[in-house]
């Protein structure tokens, strides 16, 4: 092949170059998006839902771009550094290919060669930059852009469930984005890729996107949209597939099962949610996972948790528990040192989950798999019913979705890294 036509092949057809290189997923619409990531000249914002393989194509066009314009200095920013490490390490592997190694040979005659590499920094023996900086930089959106000056800036994901969630989140995105815009060299571009997560996130700074939603991509079939909506509440769903914001909905959890036997709960797994004082709930789960049904019964009094320790060892001892998880962030571990000298197998656990983010997660995906056992307390079944993200009472839903969280798909106990 000739350098014109290694050159030519590379910037006309990076689908088929990903399919040499082992990314057999991407369609011709994929060879749009990576030419107008490695091509295009101005600020351009692309969302495509979850699962659409934009940050693949992100990872083909930063290692094209550092063969193609090796003495351009290239950012790559995502939410947090950890993130931005998973995607600097496949750019890695992509130029460690043998495939990619026969395009450089072809169009500069050298075999390429890794001058700077780490976790967060790539560059080659292509670049005859004289600055001696990175041909590519990878950060988190906390980190220091003092100094920084770059030629191309590519976002990914820096908009994400923090941001739906918190207005401090959204306000630090915008300013990060907004500095971005300062550290631009003159005639570079900054191009966007995401899904939106509020209708006030930073997306509302950036160009109008192109949107390629999970009907215009038609990467997912029904049957697994279908599962995948099953799963999440109907504004993630809206966020993540249908690329749109609606408001939160009053009701998540609707149509709960009832009338489950009792003696399905035996031998199970029970959960402490503690009440100290003022109006919330002590509330108190068993759960126990029989084939694909999870079987739960609770209880809920709004009395301090101490008020409660006779009711709840006596569901503890009638259902042979197997142990009781007790969350230690507010009260340093008292109650899970009182149950234990009351004669209880107790796991204390320090609680770091966004509770919202819980409860949707966990407690949504086996939401139709649920069956309340008779002797279950009403007012906790209703609790859950109508828990939305800006509820007043939170006990009872915190509480089963804990236990959802340790037995959703078998998922053992290091999910709560237990302190003692």
């Amino acid at each position: 092949m000739t350098r014109q036509q290694a050159i030519d092949f590379l910037l006309a057809s990076p689908v088929r170059f990903a399919h040499m290189i082992g990314f057999d997923k991407l369609v011709d619409f994929h060879n749009d998006w990576i030419i107008e990531m490695v091509r295009g000249r101005e600020d351009k914002t692309l969302q495509g839902h979850r699962g659409s393989y934009k940050t693949t194509c992100l990872s083909i066009a930063l290692a094209l771009l550092i063969i193609m314009l090796p003495n351009k200095r290239i950012l790559f920013m995502r939410k947090t550094d950890d993130d931005v490490k998973e995607v600097i390490k496949q750019v890695k592997k992509i130029l460690e290919d043998g495939h990619t190694r026969y395009f450089v040979q072809c169009i500069y005659g050298v075999d390429l060669r890794f001058t700077v590499t780490s976790a967060n920094e790539i560059s080659t023996n292509l670049t005859t930059d004289v600055r001696g900086t990175s041909q590519l930089f990878g950060m988190g959106i906390g980190s220091s852009l003092t100094g920084k000056h770059f030629d191309r800036i590519f976002t990914d994901d820096i908009v994400n469930l923090k941001d739906r969630i918190s207005k401090a989140e959204r306000d630090h995105t915008k300013s990060v984005y907004q500095e971005l815009q300062n550290i631009k060299n003159r005639g570079g571009r900054i191009y966007n890729t995401g899904t939106p997560w509020h209708k006030d996130d930073c997306f509302t700074l950036m160009p109008n996107p192109e949107k390629w939603d999970y009907k215009r991509t038609g990467l997912i079939s029904a049957e697994e949209i279908e599962e995948i909506r099953q799963r999440m509440t109907a504004s993630l769903f809206a966020a993540n597939y249908d690329l749109r914001h609606i408001a939160a909905e009053d009701v998540i959890f609707l149509d709960p099962t009832t009338g489950g036997d009792p003696a399905m709960v035996e031998q199970g797994t029970m959960h402490v949610d503690s009440a100290f004082y003022g109006e919330d709930y002590t509330a108190w789960t068993i759960m126990r996972k029989q084939g694909d049904k999870y079987y739960v019964y609770g209880k809920m009094r709004r009395k301090h948790v101490e008020d409660c320790y006779t009711e709840i060892l006596e569901d503890y001892s009638r259902f042979m528990c197997d142990k009781i998880y007790n969350e230690n962030n507010a009260d340093k571990g008292m109650v899970g040192r009182d149950l234990r000298k009351l004669g209880a197998k107790v796991v204390l656990y320090a609680e770091h989950q966004n509770k919202y983010i819980k409860i949707v997660t966990y407690l949504k995906a086996i939401w139709k798999d649920v069956i309340f056992v008779n002797g279950t307390d009403n007012e906790y079944i209703n609790q859950i019913c109508d828990y939305s993200e800006n509820a007043e009472h939170d006990d009872a839903p915190d509480s089963v979705a804990s236990l959802a969280r340790l037995l959703y798909k078998k998922r053992d106990e290091s999910t709560y890294i237990p302190i003692w």
